[in-house]
């Protein structure tokens, strides 16, 4: 394809460039407004001035190198003139929770993104103690991984939903990796290695575990897939890194 002969080997990425993602579209020349947070990094913390380029992206049109202008004390803007990486699509990947408390939540979704998760998806179980999640705390915690970690491709943020209610619409389609405690199979990789699809997601359960009738409820179904993730048990955002280097080693963009 086009754009993996275009596409940039992992040597020639600059990762220790700075980052800035954009909601607008990029194209070569059109300046594109920064925000209040934006203009004080990019003056303040980065202690750029007018002329110097930084990195940007937005998830879809890949990364380009961009020159910063500023206008007065308070406003900036930057434009795109050079792409220097295509866009291209990460791993099929889903990644289901049950919500944690605030910081270790931060930590979790950042670590999904960092991981290539494709959507973050609270799932609410009958064990799961914060009964509300900040959305809009989410996505800024992706768009922070996204920045940092050198990634172009910007995780979708999904509505709570029910455990039954997401069981119920499942696409059987799309593999549903369980993290089990009691799973049959104890080495993983043998319960993944039988896996076809790309199209994948992993779901991990709150701090206390899955009730015997939501365990029995997934083991029901025949597109879950339960795996061990060893002898101790985890806390849960520890168990949400170790599931999904799992699962990117076995079916995703590890191999």
């Amino acid at each position: 394809m086009t754009a993996a002969i275009n596409a940039p080997m992992a040597e020639d990425i600059d990762f220790r460039a700075p980052r800035v993602y954009l909601e607008a579209d990029l194209a070569a020349g059109a300046a594109v407004p920064c925000t209040r947070a934006q203009t004080n990094y990019l003056r303040n913390v980065l202690r750029l001035g007018a002329g110097d380029t930084i990195l940007v992206f937005n998830g879809r049109d890949g990364e380009w190198r961009a020159e910063l202008s500023l206008d007065g004390r308070r406003d900036a803007s930057l434009t795109p003139h050079q792409q220097v990486r295509v866009q291209q699509p990460g791993p099929d990947l889903h990644y289901l929770f049950a919500p944690l408390k605030h910081a270790r939540l931060d930590y979790m979704v950042q670590k999904a993104t960092e991981m290539g998760a494709a959507l973050l998806a609270p799932v609410l179980t009958q064990r799961t103690v914060p009964s509300r999640v900040n959305l809009d705390r989410m996505r800024a915690n992706v768009i922070e991984a996204a920045e940092q970690c050198g990634i172009l491709t910007i995780p979708q943020v999904a509505e709570p939903r029910r455990l039954e209610a997401v069981l119920s619409d499942w696409d059987a389609g799309r593999t549903l990796v369980f993290c089990d405690e009691g799973a049959a199979i104890k080495n993983p990789m043998a319960a993944l290695a039988d896996v076809t699809t790309q199209a994948c997601a992993v779901l991990i359960g709150p701090e206390g575990g899955f009730t015997d009738a939501e365990r029995e409820m997934l083991l029901a179904k025949t597109f879950v897939i339960p795996i061990s993730l060893g002898p101790r048990i985890m806390r849960a955002d520890t168990a949400a890194v170790a599931a999904l280097a799992l699962v990117n080693a076995a079916l995703g963009d590890w191999k």
